[in-house]
């Protein structure tokens, strides 16, 4: 995995960067995290520049997730569900994010970053059930902003030991978005009361 990243960004730089998250927020099974973790170690090599690292990752996040959402709106559900199995998206996932937005609502769109699946889905959804596109823009490219924030920040961090990211977030994916989930229901609980 090391390599094809090496590659794509040692060929294309910026622009492969905004590419390719573009896609794996679509649809394509891009590992998303691994590739914003290895532009913050290339970050910490002096071979990259932060902002201009993190702007142009974040073009391609919200654009990839304004095509989800658009493709949402034009196609809607029997697309994804015909569609979905050749680009990993399984039924069991889309269940998942349903629910999700059931218990939530559109702060879905914030914190669906953080879970690998349910980001592919979760903008197709919120367009094929008519999310206003105001509040969908307000509450993905916010949580596009921190979930790129995040990671170019770990891998920045992590330096030339970025790769342990990969072995930490296949062991405690479960906990980590579990953790997440009850930290901003927590917020939004805390949010509310105060209104």
């Amino acid at each position: 995995m090391g390599h094809y990243l090496h590659y794509v960004i040692g060929h294309f730089g910026y622009i492969g960067i905004m590419i390719v998250l573009m896609l794996g927020i679509v649809g394509m099974p891009i590992p998303d995290e691994l590739l914003l973790t290895y532009v913050g170690y290339q970050i910490s090599t002096g071979f990259m520049s932060y902002p201009i690292a993190f702007v142009f990752s974040f073009i391609g996040a919200i654009t990839g997730i304004s095509i989800s959402y658009f493709l949402g709106v034009k196609l809607g559900l029997p697309f994804l569900r015909k569609v979905g199995p050749t680009i990993h998206i399984t039924d069991k996932r889309m269940e998942q994010t349903k629910t999700l937005f059931a218990k939530l609502g559109p702060s879905v769109l914030f914190i669906c970053y953080f879970i690998p699946g349910v980001r592919h889905v979760a903008a197709f959804l919120a367009g094929a059930n008519a999310y206003d596109g105001k509040k969908f823009m307000v509450y993905a490219y916010s949580g596009a902003f921190v979930w790129i924030l995040t990671f170019l920040t770990i891998g920045n961090y992590l330096g030339e030991n970025w790769m342990t990211m990969k072995q930490y977030m296949d062991k405690y994916r479960a906990f980590f978005i579990v953790a997440f989930i009850c930290l901003f229901a927590f917020y939004w609980y805390y949010q509310q009361k105060k209104k």
